[in-house]
């Protein structure tokens, strides 16, 4: 009960602090590993077009229009459109993404489609005789074939009382499908299948020059097809990840103080005045659990995953000991105000633990720079 009781409120554990004034919020990069992991001698990769070349730029389905009637001056519109993407324009900035990253020492692009002559879009392996000659013709050692992009987006438009004035948005999910194709195999050697959104927002005085500034079906096609190759790239290379990391920077002159070192990305400094009043004799259960969960915050800043992993699970244990939560698992309405710190404590646990799993993957993948 009480694990899909966090999941539930997770989302919302930065609301649970919102009025506390003993707490920062920050932001936080770190590493994530690709889905697939590439052997160290596969240095060079020429990215191709395997999908149907489609003759226009328009729906492969499109869906009633859907009229809603809204409380205030006017109607909101939705319309919902399926498209065949661009292969070349996606197969150029999925190749364009790669050579960014710098993580192959050649990137080579052959963006015209083997697949021209289809007449109805599909997909295809490549066999591995065609894969041979590519790799060959190209002077690469492997092969990436984007093999699918499809979209759908839904276009909506409607009056907004608080502008005084129509707006129109699209929102748009793109599903690229990427294969990696190695000379000595039968079969790919991976498929990857993507999932990502892109927005557009336009205002207008009226509801068509609100429809007028949104994307044409070609300029969305093409859009798209370019976020698409981008979005690619994520589950093929090693990518950078934002989350969000809570503090508590008050309750003590050593927390306040140690809030000053994290300001001067001094976290050595910090994790021991937090040690401090974590081994401080007379020092409530509160105060030892916000302690601990500092420290855990200190060392994984310092990359010592294994170390913060463990100072967190000491903040959690606290945490259930000071919000009472095993008097509270056998009630029915249980609100998140009701066990704030076990909540939050977690989350970073549950964190903690997909970058710990994470880290050694992401070490594999990354060996190719230590030769």
């Amino acid at each position: 009960m009480m694990k899909n009781f966090i999941r539930l409120f997770a989302p919302c554990l930065f609301l649970l602090l919102s009025g506390c004034q003993s707490t920062e919020v920050f932001s936080i990069d770190y590493a994530m590993p690709a889905q697939v992991s590439f052997p160290a001698r596969l240095r060079s990769v020429a990215v191709v077009n395997n999908m149907s070349d489609t003759p226009e730029d328009r729906p492969l389905q499109s869906s009633d229009e859907k009229t809603d009637r809204q409380e205030d001056n006017g109607e909101i519109t939705h319309i919902t459109h399926f498209y065949q993407g661009d292969g070349t324009v996606a197969t150029e900035s999925l190749a364009q993404a790669i050579a960014d990253e710098n993580y192959f020492d050649e990137v080579i692009i052959c963006d015209s489609a083997l697949r021209a002559h289809d007449f109805f879009p599909r997909e295809n392996l490549l066999s591995q005789e065609e894969v041979k000659r590519l790799v060959q013709e190209l002077d690469v050692d492997f092969l990436i074939a984007l093999e699918n992009v499809q979209i759908k987006a839904v276009r909506k438009i409607g009056f907004s009382p608080y502008y005084n004035m129509f707006i129109g948005t699209i929102d748009a999910n793109v599903y690229p499908s990427v294969r990696i194709y190695l000379p000595n195999r039968q079969t790919p050697m991976a498929t990857l299948n993507g999932n990502d959104s892109i927005f557009w927002e336009k205002l207008g005085a009226t509801y068509g020059s609100a429809n007028k500034q949104l994307l044409t079906d070609q300029e969305l096609v093409k859009e798209a097809s370019q976020f698409a190759g981008i979005a690619a790239v994520k589950q093929l290379l090693p990518y950078w990840e934002t989350a969000h990391r809570i503090l508590y920077t008050g309750g003590s002159a050593n927390m306040r103080d140690a809030a000053i070192y994290v300001r001067e990305e001094n976290w050595e400094a910090a994790v021991g005045l937090w040690r401090q009043t974590y081994n401080a004799k007379r020092v409530s259960k509160k105060k030892k659990m916000r302690a601990a969960y500092n420290i855990a915050l200190g060392y994984e800043m310092q990359d010592s995953i294994s170390q913060a992993l463990d100072w967190s699970l000491k903040a959690q244990a606290l945490a259930y000991e000071t919000d009472k939560v095993e008097s509270k698992l056998t009630q029915e309405n249980v609100e998140a105000e009701d066990v704030p710190n076990y909540i939050i404590t977690s989350y970073y646990v549950s964190e903690l633990q997909k970058r710990e799993k994470a880290m050694n993957l992401l070490q594999m993948q990354m060996k190719r720079f230590e030769e």
